[in-house]
């Protein structure tokens, strides 16, 4: 398993934001919709004035032999179908505690997704938000709460969120699967998922209110990463119009694996698990495959936990997401894209060694070799407190941040749109249990319920008003982006399209103290870029 990936786990693992499922008033005639599978009945939700769509097919079920297949059609039902609850969430083990689901079990059958729209919505164009979410690769749901589109539907949205197969299920790569395939192509069924669902929103998102000449696809963590995926497959292109990129990108030091190193690790897989034939896999009970992949929960995994993810497959990616986006062959498509200010912490640096500037000397000899004081100029650590500063932000910036800058690098560069660049600062407040005080910075993945509008739906922190301003502020902008291309509106602090700008480029800083800097961290990247060429997930 690679560095990056382990890096990727490490830091999910410390995140922490247990929530509670959101209550839905649900009164009078449930509304119904045509799509082109059949006749849906959702949820009227008069309290907010939404019509709630959930656990809507957009693909067969990928059982027996569709196991490990590109996804394919939905078979059409008779009659009206209830799309009153979250379907199943694809399989997956119980890594992080932050993931609190309202699914409806786990299940190899999982391809479905959720719609939320305004009430009585019919004929018009409304924008739409496709949102992916996170996990590595290997776990989370769309019916997580911080997803839940209600907030943004009020504001005229029409929002969705898709599941997708994930780990050995949704990224097994193996010699024969190639074979079978039209395309020779083997693996990224997950990703495969995502552009099956992109295609089902231009077929039915009509029926819903919403425009499919408008529409935003989102992400956060990998969610994010399968955004700045689907810009660069061929595959994808035409199916969105906007893009946001929330701490993630299939690029820099996660970029996918190679084809040949992504078999390599299924066919040890199969090994392991003694097959001996795809039909030896195929036959193979869900929770056998899972329980290969590992059997402890998140915590018992320590710095590295093995599991499954992208590859150059020849088809959904013909080339390198980097060689794609250099090229200026991506998707040439508005992007809003960021991170946050703790995206790691300097404390995985030193494992039980305390932070002074020896020890932190000793951790960049060791990672850098030679370019280790070229390293310690651009993360400088004389003092503890600098030490502490600069291994956070090495540490973030090792973990996800730095991909993140090179999608916005590459698109700026090549991409013939306009690129809003963000830096998400606010620390979440203190827990209502008193378990624990204000985080000091934005940790990975403590944007999402600020940007989604989705506050209400985290019990576990005791949000103050500046935290309610933030989130007012920063959905604002999503809002604005996903309706017009452009965050500004009306009553909002200026944000201006990153440009160069005294020898840095203009971000805006989105917290207490909502602002534009000029940001001059791109020689800390460059370094990363030049230093691991041929890291990948």
């Amino acid at each position: 398993m690679s560095t990056a990936f382990a890096r990727i786990s490490r830091v999910l693992l410390g995140v922490t934001l247990a929530m509670s499922a959101v209550s839905v008033m649900a009164t009078g005639t449930p509304p119904e919709v045509h799509v082109d599978s059949g006749q849906l009945s959702g949820i009227r939700n008069a309290r907010m004035g939404l019509d709630e769509f959930k656990g809507i097919p957009y693909a067969a079920p990928p059982l027996g032999a569709l196991r490990w297949k590109p996804p394919q059609p939905v078979a059409p039902w008779i009659g009206v179908r209830k799309a009153d609850r979250f379907a199943p969430r694809c399989m997956q083990r119980p890594l992080f505690s932050d993931m609190v689901f309202r699914s409806n079990g786990m299940s190899e059958d999982c391809l479905y997704l959720n719609v939320w729209t305004p009430a009585h919505s019919e004929g018009k164009k409304l924008p739409v938000l496709v949102y992916f979410y996170g996990g590595g690769f290997l776990t989370g749901d769309g019916s997580e709460s911080r997803y839940d589109g209600a907030s943004l539907a009020r504001r005229g949205i029409v929002t969705v969120t898709v599941n997708y197969r994930l780990d050995v299920f949704g990224f097994l790569a193996l010699p024969a699967l190639a074979r079978e395939s039209p395309y020779h192509a083997t693996g990224n069924y997950g990703l495969l998922d995502q552009n099956a669902a992109l295609h089902w929103v231009q077929r039915n998102i009509a029926a819903f209110g919403g425009d499919p000449s408008r529409v935003t696809i989102g992400g956060e963590s990998a969610g994010s990463m399968s955004v700045s995926a689907q810009m660069a497959s061929p595959l994808s292109k035409g199916l969105m119009h906007q893009a946001i990129g929330e701490s993630g990108a299939v690029l820099g030091n996660l970029k996918p694996r190679p084809l040949a190193l992504s078999e390599q690790q299924g066919e040890a897989f199969m090994r392991d698990v003694g097959a001996h034939s795809l039909a030896d896999l195929r036959a193979m009970s869900a929770d056998k495959l899972l329980k290969a992949c590992g059997d402890k929960s998140a915590a018992a995994f320590g710095s590295t936990i093995d599991g499954f993810g992208p590859n150059i497959d020849g088809w959904f990616f013909p080339r390198s997401p980097e060689a794609i986006f250099k090229a200026g062959e991506q998707a040439h498509i508005p992007l809003l894209v960021g991170s946050n200010s703790q995206e790691g912490y300097y404390a995985s640096l030193f494992g039980d060694k305390p932070p002074t500037p020896a020890n932190y000397r000793a951790v960049l000899e060791k990672q850098f070799g030679s370019q280790a004081n070229e390293a310690l100029k651009l993360y400088p650590g004389q003092t503890e407190a600098q030490v502490k500063a600069s291994g956070t932000a090495l540490a973030g910036d090792q973990f996800i941040a730095f991909a993140t800058w090179r999608w916005m690098h590459l698109q700026r560069q090549t991409g013939e749109a306009p690129v809003y660049y963000y830096y998400f600062d606010k620390g979440r407040p203190a827990k209502r249990d008193g378990s624990a005080g204000p985080d000091p910075g934005a940790v990975h993945s403590g944007e999402i319920e600020y940007a989604l509008g989705n506050l209400d739906g985290n019990h576990v922190y005791a949000w103050t008003p500046v935290d309610r301003r933030v989130s007012t502020t920063m959905e604002a902008y999503w809002a604005n982006f996903i309706k017009t291309g452009n965050p500004n509106g009306k009553g909002l602090p200026h944000w201006p399209a990153t440009a160069p700008k005294d020898g840095g480029l203009l971000r805006q800083v989105i917290g207490a103290h909502t602002h534009t800097i000029v940001d001059h961290k791109a020689a800390r990247y460059e370094f990363l870029q030049h230093f691991e060429p041929d890291a990948h997930l």
